[in-house]
């Protein structure tokens, strides 16, 4: 038997969920495929698919053979690819894992441009808000957001995202609009953003010249996502802090009103962050520096500075039309 093949045939009927279509990606006839399998189950001594007429499932065994033997030919794919000179065209599967408000907003409206320069990366992007287990789940590396607290992950930061307070017009008209930061805890909500169901709600963070404040805030809602935060500061449940980059869009056509302008809320950096025991590719180092770029550019609201001496927050279209309405 020829493990390296079944290995590969395995992979590919996993990630299709047919033989016929594993058949067609491969280059191969689909009764060579079966037998790989058949193969590879009889070396093993385990059945690793379940199969019917209709589908092809995978056995509690095959799911962990499959997370093994992705890895396993990850690595020598890229072992391969080191030592050839497709490493100066950098190629193969890339997966990372961001949450779903940065990659909605930013990324993946730009992918065309990475794409351009790497058409033979293809990029498998996980979207979520908790902290994804990098090892674990596989990946090539996460894009995070906030200082990191996993001290066995290596972070290269990439930038920061600015931070702003908002409010729907309608939440406003309701409950006025605060002057300071204590009026939060008096007589208002917030909409709460914890990263994980069952974990704690962020504070709200705000500075001056000369003070710092935290504060917490009553609410009727939580979000462990946030775009789905940003849909409850929207639908008027809420005052709610988030990057500039998801509020100038609202800001702009009035759906949003920025508030308490003259506070600070601290930016928060951005980082890449891989396992230590991970090879950085020459795949994963291009995309990094793309991001980099990318959040280096103007237009973002990503990495622009606070103005110099001033503690207010990064300008963002209609922000200082709709403060002073």
């Amino acid at each position: 038997m020829d493990q390296l093949s079944a290995m590969r045939a395995f992979v590919r009927v996993v990630e299709t969920g047919t033989f016929s279509r594993a058949a067609d990606l491969l280059d191969m006839p689909k009764p060579t495929v079966t037998k790989l399998i058949q193969q590879l189950e009889a070396h093993l001594r385990a059945r690793l698919l379940n199969r019917t007429t209709r589908r092809v499932t995978v056995t509690l065994d095959g799911a962990a053979y499959y997370e093994r033997a992705l890895r396993l030919l990850s690595d020598l794919d890229e072992l391969d690819g080191s030592l050839t000179s497709a490493q100066a065209r950098p190629s193969g599967r890339l997966r990372v894992d961001c949450s779903s408000s940065l990659a909605i907003t930013v990324i993946i409206p730009a992918l065309h441009e990475f794409h351009e320069r790497y058409p033979d990366i293809q990029l498998d992007l996980g979207l979520s808000d908790r902290p994804a287990d990098l090892v674990a789940e596989n990946l090539d590396c996460a894009v995070r957001a906030g200082e990191i607290a996993d001290q066995s992950l290596i972070a290269r930061r990439i930038g920061e995202m600015q931070i702003i307070t908002c409010a729907a017009p309608d939440y406003l008209a309701r409950h006025g609009t605060p002057r300071h930061p204590r009026e939060i805890e008096d007589g208002h909500r917030i909409v709460a953003y914890r990263p994980a169901l069952g974990g704690r709600v962020l504070p709200m963070i705000y500075q001056n010249h000369t003070e710092t404040i935290e504060i917490a805030g009553s609410y009727i809602i939580s979000l462990s996502d946030g775009m789905g935060y940003l849909a409850a500061g929207l639908a008027g449940h809420g005052i709610l802090q988030l990057p500039t980059f998801m509020a100038r869009q609202a800001i702009a056509d009035g759906r949003l009103v920025p508030i308490l302008l003259d506070w600070c809320a601290g930016p928060k950096p951005l980082h890449i962050v891989y396992p230590p025991n991970r090879h950085l590719s020459n795949k994963v180092r291009v995309f990094v520096d793309w991001l980099a770029e990318l959040f280096a550019k103007g237009g973002l609201d990503l990495t622009r500075a606070t103005p110099e001496g001033a503690c207010a927050m990064t300008p963002v279209p209609g922000a200082a039309e709709a403060n002073a309405a």
